[in-house]
């Protein structure tokens, strides 16, 4: 996978992580949480506004698209389940946090939902017998 689209990824998951703690997410937000350049999220923001995966008002406020916030789900679900599934097997959480992020964005769809099967039969794993 490309990393502009790693990249595009991990904003909108930081744009839905930060809208569910602020009442309004702007690209000072994302750049403090990131802890990037103003100016990178500037450009960032262009990008993912051209793409139709957000829309900014005109005070600076950005919002998901419809298309950003299934991708910005699909990825934080991704991350979330992950990093449990390394934690339970006995990772570090900050280790497991850290994968996790790597692995979300090269998964494929038919993986991630093996493993999300798996989980959903096996709650309690491990269970090295």
């Amino acid at each position: 996978m490309m990393h502009n689209n790693e990249s595009a990824e991990n904003y909108l998951e930081t744009i839905l992580i930060l809208s569910k703690k602020l009442p309004v997410v702007r690209s000072v937000d994302i750049a403090n949480e990131l802890g990037y350049k103003k100016s990178s999220i500037s450009i960032a923001m262009k990008n993912l506004r051209e793409k139709n995966q957000i829309t900014v008002t005109d005070a600076g406020f950005i919002y998901l698209t419809d298309e950003g916030r299934q991708i910005a789900e699909m990825i934080y679900e991704r991350h979330q389940l992950l990093s449990e599934c390394l934690t339970k097997l006995g990772v570090d959480p900050g280790t497991a946090a850290a994968d996790a992020c790597r692995i979300e964005h090269v998964i494929s769809a038919e993986s991630f939902a093996a493993i999300k099967h798996y989980l959903s039969v096996h709650p309690d794993f491990p269970e090295y017998k």
